[in-house]
């Protein structure tokens, strides 16, 4: 016969973990359909005033604004360029940043230029608002002899040590757990500086996500989550990823603060982006910050997205543009005009273009640039091939380049 002691005292409370949770006589179901979603935060409506019930938001200066917005409307002429010269055979690969120019532009002004970032691949606006230029990028691209990398990675996969970002890699989320690695070394060195890392909402469905939450939070690490949920990943929806609420929702279960964010709204992100910095340096705490956007281009030039999305939904998408909205904020406060954009657009597409071309006529690296970096030093079976290489060349060097 049970003891009635039991049920004496129900009010006190059990260690569970690292918290004390409440104890209850009433066995419930905790149902996630009755927990509200989290909110949006935003500040500009898709006509690009600022809504009247924003508090204690930041505004950059005059100059700073028009840095941003040259910066969006650049990066999305140099998408156009080399979207096009993929489809013409003049490179291999490439992706484009349509629909998410905001998301990358307001977080990279946030941010202080040495706080690191690893991005996933669809972050160009970030190096290029850090200083990184335009010839770079399409040296890059081209995989010439002036390209950083020297040929060894496929276009779009960018990198640079001076202006702190780490060189991305193909393999999706594997920039999480290392993030969390760097955050963690700036603490224990107690340098004053955070990390970044960027990802797809589809990337928070890799084992990698979960593992770098779970480290970031219980080693207290200075790092801010930033998640593109643009909607897609690759061709598979949203909808079809996961069933809770977003990516922030991942949060409570880690023990780990969260923020959404309107990823279309350049000024929200910018101002996200601060308090997130703030926070995770204060508390030497990770957050899980969920930019709500739209990739209104394909995934990649090998993909063809209207096999996937209706062009209807594509094009409703249009008027949430964050160009548009952002230049429509500039306008009304006599800081832009369309003297000004027609400009700035035909001045930089003329200047892209010269860069373009110049990257395209520069010879590729030296063959045996692909044997170097691998190793410290050389192993004996890669000097193996490199030197089994230089014989079939030398053979047949008539069918190679000779210079």
């Amino acid at each position: 016969m049970l003891s009635s002691t039991i049920s004496a005292n129900i009010e006190e409370s059990l260690l569970q973990g690292v918290n004390k949770v409440n104890c209850t006589s009433s066995l419930d179901i905790n149902e996630p359909s009755l927990n509200s979603p989290v909110p949006i935060f935003s500040i500009l409506n898709d006509t690009g005033d600022i809504l009247s019930n924003c508090k204690s938001i930041i505004i950059p200066e005059n100059n700073e604004l028009i840095k941003m917005y040259k910066s969006m409307v650049l990066l999305s002429i140099m998408d156009k360029i080399l979207y096009e010269s993929q489809r013409q055979g003049r490179i291999s690969f490439y992706m484009t940043n349509e629909g998410e120019e905001a998301a990358q532009i307001g977080s990279a002004a946030g941010l202080h230029v040495n706080d690191l970032v690893y991005a996933q691949y669809r972050e160009a606006g970030v190096l290029l608002f850090r200083g990184y230029t335009p010839e770079k990028f399409m040296n890059q691209c081209f995989g010439n002899v002036d390209d950083l990398g020297k040929g060894k990675q496929m276009p779009v996969h960018y990198g640079s040590k001076n202006h702190n970002f780490v060189t991305l890699s193909s393999p999706l989320t594997t920039q999480l757990p290392q993030a969390v690695g760097s955050a963690y070394s700036f603490k224990r060195l107690k340098i004053n500086r955070c990390t970044i890392v960027y990802f797809g909402e589809g990337a928070a469905s890799e084992g990698d996500a979960h593992a770098a939450f779970n480290f970031a939070s219980t080693l207290d690490c200075p790092i801010i989550f930033f998640c593109r949920n643009n909607g897609y990943a690759i061709s598979t929806p949203a909808n079809e990823q996961y069933r809770g609420d977003g990516i922030v929702s991942r949060g409570p279960g880690y023990g780990i603060a969260t923020i959404r964010v309107d990823g279309n709204d350049i000024l929200a992100v910018y101002n996200a982006i601060i308090k997130a910095r703030e926070y995770v340096m204060n508390n030497t705490r990770p957050l899980i910050l969920e930019a709500m956007t739209y990739r209104r281009g394909h995934h990649s030039t090998s993909d063809d997205s209207t096999a996937y999305r209706s062009k209807d939904e594509i094009k409703e998408w249009l008027d949430k543009n964050p160009i548009i909205r952002f230049k429509r904020l500039l306008e009304k406060n006599n800081l832009w005009n369309d003297q000004n954009e027609v400009e700035y657009a035909n001045e930089t597409k003329k200047q892209l273009m010269q860069s373009f071309t110049i990257a395209s006529k520069k010879n590729k690296p030296n063959w045996r640039e692909m044997f170097n970096d691998v190793y410290h030093e050389i192993p004996d079976n890669l000097l193996e091939q490199m030197n089994s290489l230089e014989d079939h060349i030398s053979k047949y060097s008539d069918h190679y380049p000779k210079e």
